[in-house]
């Protein structure tokens, strides 16, 4: 289950873009199914049959014209546990370092949601 969604960032590029953050409460969990509605000026995102886990910003006059104007969001979500690994003790250096380094994998997730007005 989530244990909180926390939203980051909003701006509008071709459509409205949320960047979000969501806390599960342990790496198997598998229940997130988000929902996004705008009452007033002020959008909310939650997870379906979860009341608790609830998160809303003010969106200025651009943003809300591209939520009318779209009904859609662009949601971007990065996946987070807390308390996960414990105090890491033993750094390593960044793998990433070098000219043929590959990026590490992130819990990252994008979709559009439809937006109820």
């Amino acid at each position: 289950m989530v244990r909180s969604i926390e939203i980051t960032k909003a701006s509008v590029r071709d459509r409205l873009v949320v960047d979000v953050e969501v806390w599960m409460n342990n790496p198997d969990d598998f229940d997130f199914s988000p929902r996004a509605s705008v009452d007033g000026n002020s959008l909310s995102i939650c997870n379906e049959g979860d009341e608790g886990a609830r998160t809303s910003i003010e969106l200025d006059n651009e943003q809300m014209g591209a939520a009318e104007r779209d009904r859609m969001v662009e949601l971007r979500v990065k996946f987070a546990v807390q308390g996960m690994h414990g105090v890491l003790v033993h750094k390593t250096t960044n793998p990433r370092d070098g000219p043929n380094a590959k990026k590490l994998a992130e819990p990252r997730w994008k979709t559009v949601l439809p937006l109820s007005l």
